[in-house]
């Protein structure tokens, strides 16, 4: 892959992953109450993969990137999964 030379990207992506990190903070202290947060970490790490199969099948990104998805995703995909279920079969989605 090419080297990025864009600042701006770079900032951006420190900034949302900031903000990742405080939500997943917020959230671990209670992930059953505050399960939204929890909803939206587990799309990001469903929408990364896909976003990398689409950029890999265009050529954009080697496939030796899906490496990085491995700790990155992945593994997240089984206790977001946990939580959300326990948070449908016992709460049935309830905000409060």
């Amino acid at each position: 892959m090419d080297t990025l030379n864009h600042p701006m990207v770079w900032q951006g992506m420190g900034m949302v992953i900031g903000v990742y990190g405080l939500g997943y903070w917020w959230a671990s202290y209670n992930p059953m109450r505050h399960w939204p947060i929890v909803a939206v970490g587990f799309l990001g790490k469903i929408f990364g993969p896909l976003g990398f199969i689409f950029n890999y099948l265009n050529g954009d990104v080697p496939f030796e990137f899906i490496y990085t998805l491995i700790t990155n995703d992945f593994v997240w995909w089984i206790p977001f999964y946990l939580i959300l279920r326990k948070v449908h079969k016992d709460y049935k989605w309830q905000l409060t």
